[in-house]
C-alpha cells in the first residue's frame, strides 16, 4: 500500500465527510493505493456515527474510537500501530491542513529520501492569541533539539512507515515528533511550506495551558533525548559541582577563623556567618543531586530497554 493516512480527531463531525472525499479525489488523481485511519479521541459528538457511515460507503476508510479523550499523542500512536503503508500521512481533521499537499509530500519521502517531512504553516490563519505563543514555541524547540524547523507542531506531516514504527508519542510529545524521530537514528528530517486554511467548522482546541505545558514537556523531551541512558551524567554533575563549591566556601570561613585565631584577633563565629549556611545548603543538595542521580542510574540499568536500540537488518 501507498499511503496511509491517519487522522487524530475530537468532535470534528461536521469537517469528517468533507475531508474524507477530498482525500479520495486526491488519491484517486494520483492512483496511488490508500487507506484512511480515524481516530476518535473520546468525541461527544457524532464523530464515531459519522465516522461508521464513511467506513460503510468508502473501503479505504478505517475508525478506531476511544472510549474517553486521551490526548492527540495517544490517537497518533494508535493510528501509527494500525497503519500498514509504505508513507505515514499525519493531518488535522478541521480542513486546516489541505490534503492537496500529500503527492508533494509523498515525493519526498520516496525520491529524494526523507524519513520525515514536518509542514511548515508559512502563512497562518490564526489570531495572534495563538500565533506569537506558536512562535516563540518553535524558537525554543529549535533551540533545544537543534533542528532548523519552523513549525514543530504542524499536524501536516509525512513519514517513512518504518519511522512510524520506531517511535512512541505519549502524553503530549506529539509536539515534538521530529525530535523523537531523531533520536530513534532517523536524521534524514525535512520541511515543506504548506497551505494553512480558515478554520471551517468547530472550535479551536488550542488554550494557554496547552502554551505551558508545550514548554514543561520540551524540558522533558529534552531530557530524556539527553540523559535517559546516563541519568548520573547530568544529577552527578550538577551535584559534584554545588557539593564541591559548598564544600570550598565552607573550608574558606574555616581557614580565616583559623588565622584569626592564630594571630589574637577576636572572629565572630562561623555560624554567625550567612555564607556558612549557604556553603552548607550548596553541600546538601549536591550530595542529595548525586544520590538522584546514582538511584536513577540503578533504575536506568535495571530497565526492560535498556539495550534497545533502533537497527536496519538485510533481507
Amino acid at each position: 500500500m501507498n499511503i496511509s493516512v491517519v487522522i487524530p480527531l475530537y468532535n470534528e463531525a461536521d469537517s469528517l465527510p468533507e475531508l474524507v472525499a477530498w482525500l479520495a479525489r486526491v488519491m484517486q488523481a494520483h492512483h496511488y493505493t490508500h487507506e484512511i485511519i480515524l481516530v476518535d479521541d473520546g468525541s461527544n459528538d457524532d464523530s464515531w456515527k459519522t465516522i461508521e457511515q464513511l467506513a460503510a460507503t468508502n473501503p479505504g476508510v478505517r475508525g478506531i474510537k476511544f472510549r474517553r479523550n486521551y490526548g492527540k499523542s495517544a490517537a497518533l500512536y494508535r493510528g501509527f500501530e494500525e497503519a500498514t503503508g509504505d508513507v505515514v500521512i499525519t493531518m488535522d481533521a478541521d480542513l486546516q491542513d489541505s490534503p492537496d499537499e500529500i503527492p508533494a509530500l509523498y515525493r519526498m519521502i520516496t525520491e529524494e529520501n526523507y524519513d520525515l517531512v514536518s509542514g511548515w504553516k508559512k502563512k497562518r490563519h490564526d489570531p495572534l492569541s495563538k500565533t506569537i505563543p506558536t512562535r516563540l514555541f518553535n524558537a525554543t524547540a529549535r533551540k533545544f533539539s537543534g533542528l532548523k524547523l519552523h513549525d514543530f507542531n504542524c499536524g501536516l506531516k509525512a513519514y517513512k512507515g518504518i519511522v512510524t514504527k520506531n517511535i512512541e508519542v505519549y502524553g503530549e510529545m506529539h509536539r515534538y515528533i521530529p525530535i523523537l524521530v531523531k533520536q530513534a537514528g532517523f536524521t534524514r528530517i525535512g520541511e515543506m511550506a504548506v497551505a494553512h486554511q480558515a478554520r471551517k467548522y468547530g472550535v479551536s482546541k488550542f488554550g494557554l495551558n496547552r502554551f505551558i505545558n508545550g514548554f514543561l514537556d520540551l524540558l522533558t523531551v529534552s531530557f530524556i533525548t539527553r540523559f535517559s541512558k546516563k541519568p548520573m551524567h547530568l544529577f552527578g554533575a550538577i551535584g559534584t559541582l554545588l557539593f564541591t563549591v559548598g564544600f570550598c566556601a565552607a573550608a574558606w570561613i574555616g581557614i580565616e577563623k583559623w588565622i584569626a585565631m592564630n594571630q589574637n584577633i577576636k572572629a565572630p563565629l562561623v555560624a554567625s556567618n550567612p555564607y556558612f549556611y549557604i556553603a552548607l545548603a550548596c553541600m546538601i543538595l549536591g550530595t542529595q543531586l548525586f544520590l538522584a542521580g546514582f538511584l536513577a542510574e540503578l533504575v536506568s540499568r535495571n530497565a526492560h530497554d535498556r539495550n534497545c536500540y533502533h537497527v536496519d537488518k538485510t533481507t
